[in-house]
């Protein structure tokens, strides 16, 4: 279990469902009724979602390692580095795991005809050696690199499966399905984003102490709080555009994204304009994950109204 929680298996867990979720039911059920093509097949589509966790588990743990000396002041029970696991152990499973994660992305991308996207694994695994390092002291860099990190674990399946596959004939499809993914994606990047300033809030007190400059500490808490409030305004209005756009005729949508996306985020927002305490900024950023995971959820929707 201490791995199991090094790695952190349940937000790999999560950014697995969402790679199935695009596979499987924004891709796969439109094959047939459309001129979409895809590129990956079971096989391959698993060494995508292996890579691609790999990788992740990998970020985890290098994040967790330069994290002790903070983790033991913000939350001295779940650290696991330096005291149910040495750090030279961590270091070996950080190296195992993105070793494993790009070999497998070679591996993958000459498959596709595409070794160049080699590149894109090389790339996420050094960001996030980078981030763990030093960009995550830096004002607000850190949380914008995280973030489109994020975003780019939900492209990287349109990336691999629509790229590779796109023709003459079947050019608008593929980038039809493609926008759609890169709106969930960016989605994700703003519900992340503001998700880590909100963490910068709950941490505040390790971070200052290790000399950070986080946004909580260049502008204080209440500041801060006052730009989580408009920053949460983002996608809740691009949601509502989203769907009053492109959804407006399915019922079954609407619902969903008011009940699901909609409400959850004006309580957020409500929430975090007057937080002030660790357990308030706590809520906020499971909510938070909360409303990242019905998102990406309303993807099951897309088979059932689209038939």
């Amino acid at each position: 279990m201490k791995i199991l929680n090094l790695i952190r298996w349940k937000n790999l867990m999560m950014l697995a469902l969402v790679q199935l979720l695009i596979k499987y039911a924004l891709f796969e059920p439109f094959l047939k009724t459309t001129e979409l093509t895809i590129t990956l097949n079971g096989f391959g589509f698993g060494l995508l979602l292996l890579s691609t966790l790999c990788i992740a588990a990998a970020g985890n743990i290098i994040n967790d390692i330069y994290d002790v000396e903070t983790d033991l002041v913000n939350r001295p029970s779940k650290v696991i580095i330096g005291k149910r696991l040495s750090e030279k152990t961590a270091y070996t499973l950080y190296i195992i795991f993105n070793v494993i994660g790009v070999l497998l992305g070679f591996y993958l991308s000459n498959l596709v005809g595409r070794s160049g996207f080699f590149a894109i694994f090389v790339i996420i695994s050094a960001l996030l050696y980078v981030y763990a390092s030093y960009l995550k002291r830096m004002l607000l860099l850190g949380n914008i690199v995280i973030s489109i990190l994020v975003g780019l674990s939900l492209l990287i399946v349109g990336i691999f499966e629509l790229i590779p596959a796109i023709t003459a004939q079947n050019q608008v499809t593929q980038l039809t399905f493609f926008k759609i993914l890169f709106d969930y994606a960016l989605f994700a990047f703003l519900i992340n984003l503001v998700r880590e300033i909100i963490k910068d809030l709950e941490d505040i007190d390790g971070d200052y102490k290790m000399g950070m400059h986080t946004l909580p500490i260049a502008i204080g808490r209440e500041r801060t709080s006052q730009v989580v409030f408009f920053l949460i305004l983002l996608p809740l209005f691009g949601s509502i555009y989203y769907v009053g756009n492109y959804l407006l005729n399915y019922e079954l949508f609407i619902g969903y994204f008011a009940v699901m996306v909609v409400v959850p985020l004006i309580y957020i927002s409500i929430k975090s304009f007057n937080a002030k305490t660790k357990k308030q900024y706590h809520h906020i950023s499971n909510m938070l994950k909360l409303v990242m995971l019905f998102g990406v959820l309303s993807l099951l929707l897309y088979p059932i109204v689209l038939k």
